[in-house]
């Protein structure tokens, strides 16, 4: 017998995921977003700054803000489908 899948991920929230930003992240995500990029996720190592990781509205292709607000589309990590 198999059975679906109940448990569903919440939606993020919005104020949580750009907690701890630097002010130069926040902006080059609202520049991103008003083109059609979408913040999904915030990696949050320990004792490191936090890494924010933005989707394109397809999905194929993401890039990670740097600190100072660069983008980086080569930042030495995977991510898991």
């Amino acid at each position: 017998m198999s059975r679906s899948e109940r448990r569903r991920a919440a939606p993020p929230d919005p104020v949580r995921l750009r907690q701890g930003l630097t002010r130069a992240q926040a902006d080059a995500i609202a520049t991103l977003e008003a083109l059609g990029w979408e913040l999904r996720f915030v990696r949050r190592p320990l004792f490191a700054d936090p890494i924010p990781i933005v989707f394109e509205k397809a999905g194929a292709r993401w890039l990670v803000v740097e600190g100072d607000g660069r983008l980086n589309e080569s930042p030495g990590f995977a991510l898991r489908e």
